[in-house]
């Protein structure tokens, strides 16, 4: 036992030997290095010596005691734990998001965009709308039957010549929206109309007219015009003058009428709308006052066949459009 403390306390002896002789020498202590005196400075910069701090276990013991903080059973992680610097700390609004300036000028760069202005014809042309229409026209122009060719009769006119004044009442039922590519692109309406038509010259007086047909609005993606074509089928009534012996006059009080017609529709807005164009009108009893029995047995029909400008009011029906 005493032989292995002397041996302790040999093995001492050249350390504490080392110590004195670096307190001897040249370099010089500073106790606290990040605060020196000016008096130190001087010497270490005069005699260029290394200064070396020294580390005192006392002041670290002060500031930080042995004894632990007996716990009360809570934990408080501002005194526990090391708290973070507050320039390393992020706003929620930035966590996982771009910066607030980054923000604001894909924002700014976003208002800059030119944005698709909506298609105003789409609150105009969709399906189940209803609509009236009133339209008025001149028919002076005496044609030939478009189909003459086709049911063997002569393609001209005849020396009697007419002129009529047809007044369309419809109703318009828009049966789709708009569809169809480019020039194609529109929608279909049904045509439900009654006609009251004048003669203005010719040897009849009058015609009514029960009509109904179809019509192709082409609607384009910008602009309030839309041109049309429309085709119209019917039976009507005429005071004929044929049995009453004038020549190339209507020879029975019942006929049938075609109409067809092509113009362009402007649209103030969703609700109001004119329109004009072009209309032919074929009025016929499709021969059937003559006969092939006895000589003269009946009276020829010679048909009205003219066409001239239109013009029309359109009004929707329904001022809210409603879920298709």
């Amino acid at each position: 036992m005493h032989a292995s403390k002397r041996s302790a306390v040999l093995s001492l002896v050249p350390l504490l030997c080392a110590l004195f002789a670096f307190s001897q020498s040249d370099a010089v202590s500073i106790d606290h290095a990040n605060q020196p005196s000016e008096q130190t400075i001087h010497l270490v910069r005069e005699k260029q010596i290394l200064a070396v701090p020294t580390f005192t276990p006392s002041e670290y013991f002060a500031e930080y005691p042995a004894t632990p903080t007996p716990w009360d059973g809570s934990f408080s992680a501002s005194q526990h734990l090391p708290q973070p610097d507050a320039s390393l700390e992020e706003s929620p609004a930035t966590l996982g998001n771009m910066p607030a300036e980054d923000a604001n000028s894909q924002e700014s760069f976003a208002r800059s965009q030119p944005t698709k202005p909506p298609d105003f014809n789409r609150d105009i042309f969709y399906r189940n709308k209803l609509e009236f229409s009133l339209e008025g026209g001149w028919h002076p122009i005496n044609v030939p039957f478009p189909l003459d060719i086709f049911v063997g009769d002569a393609y001209n006119t005849y020396p009697l010549k007419y002129t009529l004044v047809p007044i369309f009442a419809s109703l318009r039922w828009h049966i789709d929206g708009i569809e169809g590519p480019w020039i194609l692109r529109g929608n279909w309406d049904m045509q439900f109309t009654g006609s009251i038509t004048g003669v203005a010259r010719g040897p009849e007086n009058r015609y009514f007219a029960y009509l109904m047909g179809i019509r192709r609005n082409f609607v384009p993606r910008r602009g309030k015009i839309a041109p049309y074509f429309d085709v119209r089928l019917g039976v009507g009534r005429i005071d004929a003058k044929g049995p009453d012996g004038v020549l190339y006059a209507q020879g029975q009080d019942i006929t049938f009428t075609i109409n067809m017609g092509s113009g362009v529709r402007y649209n103030f807005n969703p609700r109001y709308a004119i329109s004009a164009g072009m209309n032919f009108m074929h009025i016929s009893n499709l021969d059937l006052s003559e006969s092939n029995g006895k000589p003269n047995w009946g009276i020829r029909n010679y048909g009205i066949n003219v066409y001239g400008p239109m013009v029309g009011l359109d009004i929707q029906l329904r001022r809210h459009r409603h879920a298709e």
